[in-house]
Order: structure tokens, then C-alpha cells, then sequence
């Protein structure tokens, strides 16, 4: 069977589907393995998240992976995805990230476990939980998988929790539908396959308080430190798709990583006006300004959870990279 270390590994998993004529029936899952608990297995699988509990297994192992990055470009990813929504309180322990934003998000709100913490592993988590505490917060902490899954096993030991897994996608920005670059602020061309009704996208450079309020809806307010994450960014434009001056689509690009990273964020169409395209019309408006400052690929950060947006970028091409988990602190 399986245990915490195989936490982020390829598994394969037969499980007991029912029973025909006396016969048990098996059907199989082969995966990423994204939690373990008493009660459950959760796999990433190509058709999207699957949860089983423990007493339908009848067996499960850890398989070879199949091609995958590499350590050192899941910590590059991550860097650049850390660059693109830039906590304003920010602190290291030795290679690890602590953020802090006020409690607004978990990624602006946690630490980032990629290198070498200076000290034991039980150490740096002890120190990681004295940081936030000072701060007047419970800890958090990213761990991206499988490349911090001993962290997440020594969580485990202490009784942490995980929030519902989180796929880092990503696509090569040649294969998105690319407008032509144009000066900003400005309205973009349309790609040729968008819906005819789909509206022109602006994108600016800061953004407008109806863009601020549909962030604030998705995310629960926007405190002082939320206006520093979204525009903390130095390469940052933020993209509005309007109709008769009403905000229907909006999202955020950033170019981080050295230059060579589009990140999307905030990606959001008002619920009247869905399935219409505008998401995916955003998105490559966005694309097209990455490709104009020198950026190759595109990344986002989605809930795995989120069928309907997983649905979506799939669409557009993004494969996923990696996964994370965020853990969270037990309650003292």
C-alpha cells in the first residue's frame, strides 16, 4: 500500500467497482497521488481529480513517473510565479520564501519551501511558524510536488492539513491565438477564431475600480496589501473587455522569471455574460503583450477542483506543469 512519502509520485491505483455474478469487478486509476489520508486516496489524473476511498482499494503502488520536469524547473517556476504576485511583507529562511500580506490569499500568505532552509527540517518549520505567529497570523505553507514532499511528510507528522490540490499549467505562448502587439493603453485586435460579438480587450497598466471590484468579489475584499500583490509587479497590465462601457472579462498578466514567464491571474468573466468566449478572448490578449515583451511561455495557478476552468485552459492549451498543495497550520 501507500504511505505520505509517495505523496506527489505517479501511482496506479485498482479499486473495487462493484460486484457481477459473485465476481468483484476492478477498474484502474493512474495518476499523481496529491493526498493520502485514513480515509481516501486523491489522484491528478488526465480526466481531471479523482477521490477514492481506502476501502475501495484493493491495490495500490507507486509507478515510474512519466516525463515530468525536472527539480530545478519546478524551483524556477515557482520563483517566477512568486515574482508575479509579490507579497509586501516579505522574509527568508535561508533558500525558503516567507510572505506575508494580511491574510489576503494563501500565496501571499505562506512560506515557499524550494532550496535549502539553513537548517533541519524541523528546525526551519518551528521558525516558519514563529514568523507568522509574530505577525499575527497562522502559518502557511506551499509545497509543490513532488519536489517538497518530504516537507509535506514532516506536516503530515504534525498534523497539518491540506487545502484542495492547486495544478501550475502552463503552454508555449506560440501555440496561444496571439494578437498583434500594439501600444498600451489600447484596444487589441481579436484572434480570427473568437466569436463575432466578442468585444475588443483594453489593457492597461493600472487597474480601474470596477476591475478592482470584481476582484474583490472573488477574493473577499482588497485590502491595502491585496493593491500591493496585484500591482507590486514591475512588468504588470491588467485587461478589461467591455460592452457599451459595462466590464464584462477581466485578468492580469505579469512577465516574470527573467523575462521569460507570462503570468495570468484574476481571469474572470461576469456570470451574465459567460460562455460567450471572453475568458479565453483575455487571455490572448494577454498573451499577445507577453509575447511583445519577450516572454515564451504562459503559466496560471487553478484549483484542480474547478472543472469549469481546468475545462478552459485546457482549451487554450495548458498542460499541467506541476501541482502544489497549500498545508495549514493546527489550530493551537
Amino acid at each position: 500500500m501507500l504511505r505520505q512519502q509517495d505523496v506527489g509520485h505517479r501511482i496506479v491505483v485498482r479499486r473495487i467497482v462493484g460486484i457481477r455474478e459473485g465476481r468483484t469487478l476492478f477498474s484502474d486509476a493512474l495518476g499523481e497521488l496529491v493526498e493520502l489520508s485514513e480515509t481516501h486516496i486523491t489522484l491528478s489524473t488526465d480526466a481531471g481529480p479523482l477521490r477514492v476511498p481506502v476501502a475501495e482499494v484493493h491495490r495500490a503502488k507507486r509507478v515510474p513517473p512519466a516525463r515530468r520536469p525536472t527539480a530545478a524547473a519546478v524551483v524556477a517556476l515557482e520563483l517566477a510565479a512568486d515574482e508575479a504576485w509579490p507579497a509586501p511583507v516579505r522574509g527568508r529562511l535561508g533558500d525558503w520564501r516567507l510572505r506575508w500580506a494580511d491574510g489576503w490569499t494563501g500565496r501571499a500568505n505562506s512560506a515557499l519551501p524550494v532550496g535549502d532552509p539553513d537548517r533541519p527540517l524541523p528546525a526551519a518549520l518551528d521558525a516558519v511558524q514563529r514568523w507568522y505567529a509574530e505577525r499575527g497570523g497562522s502559518a502557511l505553507v506551499n509545497t509543490p510536488l513532488p519536489l517538497a514532499a518530504p516537507v509535506g511528510a514532516e506536516l503530515d507528522a504534525r498534523g497539518w492539513t491540506s487545502r484542495p490540490p492547486v495544478l501550475v499549467q502552463t503552454v508555449p505562448l506560440r501555440t496561444l491565438t496571439v494578437p498583434p502587439a500594439v501600444p498600451l493603453p489600447t484596444s487589441t485586435p481579436l484572434p480570427a477564431d473568437a466569436p463575432a460579438d466578442v468585444p475588443p480587450v483594453t489593457l492597461t497598466d493600472a487597474p480601474a475600480d470596477d476591475w478592482l471590484a470584481i476582484a474583490a468579489g472573488r477574493k473577499g475584499g482588497l485590502p491595502d496589501a491585496a493593491r500591493q500583490v496585484l500591482t507590486g509587479t514591475p512588468r504588470v497590465r491588467f485587461a478589461e473587455l467591455r460592452e457599451d462601457g459595462r466590464l464584462l472579462a477581466v485578468g492580469r498578466g505579469t512577465v516574470t522569471g527573467a523575462g521569460r514567464w507570462l503570468g495570468v491571474s484574476l481571469l474572470e468573466t461576469v456570470p451574465e455574460a459567460r460562455r460567450r468566449g471572453l475568458a479565453a478572448t483575455v487571455v490572448r490578449a494577454l498573451a499577445g503583450w507577453g509575447a511583445a515583451e519577450g516572454a515564451t511561455h504562459a503559466f496560471l495557478q487553478v484549483e484542480q477542483s474547478n472543472s469549469a476552468a481546468v475545462a478552459l485552459y485546457r482549451g487554450l492549451g495548458f498542460t499541467t506543469h506541476h501541482t502544489y498543495l497549500t498545508r495549514v497550520a493546527p489550530a493551537a
